[in-house]
């Protein structure tokens, strides 16, 4: 049976909010000034409660590949900054039995007066290491960070990519017993995160534990055995990463489907804005799912600005799988039908798929359109399509499902 190596109980989070409640700027002001002199005294009657986490409990396993999932705000990085002993808890307690390595922020446990030479030392010493110890990891940390020219350089000085590399390296190499790492690799360029990933992979093979976060679900679903969920602070449910992804997923595309028109979250100066979406069948009757080897149409719905000058406009679509990687995207750049003029008020786009090539399942699309060169909107998750199955290759029998995310027409010959 595995060792128990983190133990959470109860674990929570208080933080209190401050509002001022003044409603021009010389109320805000003087009501600010109001308050801290109340403070003196006595509590501020304006301040709310915020618990950023509340009786969180879990156990974790020696050499456990754990992901922590959720929405923004649900408490991820909150959580790992009280295993990382960065914050104190404001209930329950925190226990956990070796060394630690933390990777949350870019920066996070070096000081930017020192070299990366200095720093690698630095880290090496928090944790416990000798001397000696250190200088045997030394050679490797830094051919895996690829910054050996600036290593005499205060890091200070580095990009954020450059301190990403050399912070990973150390916190990977240095032999920690657990190696927390948030979302601060999604920095670094693609190659790198790759290759941190496989360090991952490599390093929980060696009986080391693992607690990952992040929103590349097929990363989680290659590295994590295990998932832990939060919602608004709270724990959902802890199991195998199997199990907990759908639930997960599940969750994340009934928050989707909202109206367009009411996106809170959206981007762009507005000179076009996305109003709906509607997905049709060939024969122009709207659907919610649709099926492979099939006709489909996308239509989006939307109103032009007329203080705009609405030139040279790109409309896209990107098409995500269930996990969040990125399938394809449709645009009218790709297809050189560029728009020179788009009529102010509202209009239809339309996107006709002759063939749709995706195997069986949920995928998110995300809606983009760009104006002279500027983002005019662009709204991630706007919408969840299902595909079911179906004779894409036009043979009478269904494609088999177990390799890819789509299909590619194609012949084979023999000479």
């Amino acid at each position: 049976m595995s060792q128990v190596i983190i133990t959470a109980n109860n674990v929570g989070k208080k933080y209190s909010l401050k509002h001022l409640s003044g409603k021009s700027k010389d109320d805000m002001f003087f009501g600010s000034i109001k308050a801290k002199a109340r403070g003196l005294f006595s509590k501020s009657s304006e301040e709310e409660e915020f618990w950023a986490l509340k009786d969180v409990s879990f156990e974790i396993n020696q050499g456990d590949r754990v992901a922590i999932l959720g929405r923004n705000g649900a408490g991820k990085s909150t959580l790992l900054k009280i295993l990382s002993r960065i914050v104190a808890p404001t209930t329950g307690r925190i226990e956990f039995d070796g060394r630690m390595a933390a990777l949350l922020e870019v920066g996070t446990g070096f000081h930017g007066d020192l070299t990366g030479r200095e720093n690698i030392f630095l880290n090496g010493s928090i944790l416990g290491m000798t001397k000696s110890e250190i200088k045997s990891k030394f050679d490797e940390i830094v051919a895996f960070s690829e910054v050996e020219k600036f290593l005499d350089t205060p890091v200070k000085r580095y990009s954020s990519g450059m301190y990403v590399r050399l912070a990973f390296a150390v916190a990977a190499h240095l032999d920690p017993e657990i190696l927390i790492v948030d979302e601060v690799l999604a920095v670094g360029d693609a190659a790198f995160q790759k290759k941190c990933l496989g360090k991952m992979k490599e390093v929980s093979g060696g009986g080391k534990t693992i607690l990952f976060v992040s929103h590349n679900m097929a990363a989680v679903q290659n590295i994590c055995d295990k998932s832990i969920y939060l919602k608004n602070g709270q724990l959902v449910d802890y199991g195998k990463t199997e199990d907990i992804l759908p639930l997960y997923m599940r969750s994340s595309q009934a928050t989707r489907l909202a109206d367009l028109g009411n996106r809170p979250d959206r981007m762009g100066n507005g000179a076009i804005r996305f109003k709906s979406i509607n997905i049709k069948d060939q024969s122009g009757t709207v659907v919610a799912s649709a099926q492979c080897g099939s006709p489909l149409t996308i239509e989006l719905e939307i109103d032009a600005n007329p203080s705009f000058d609405l030139s040279y406009v790109r409309f896209s679509i990107g098409i995500d799988d269930d996990f969040g990687q990125r399938i394809t995207h449709l645009s009218n750049d790709v297809t050189e039908q560029i728009f020179e003029k788009v009529k102010q008020g509202r209009s239809v786009v339309s996107f006709q798929i002759p063939e749709l090539p995706l195997k069986r399942g949920d995928y998110t699309l995300t809606l983009f359109c760009a104006v002279n060169g500027d983002v005019a909107d662009w709204i991630q998750e706007a919408a969840v399509i299902n595909v079911e199955a179906g004779d894409f290759f036009k043979t009478g029998k269904l494609p088999e499902e177990s390799q890819g995310n789509f299909y590619m027409k194609h012949s084979v010959t023999i000479y």
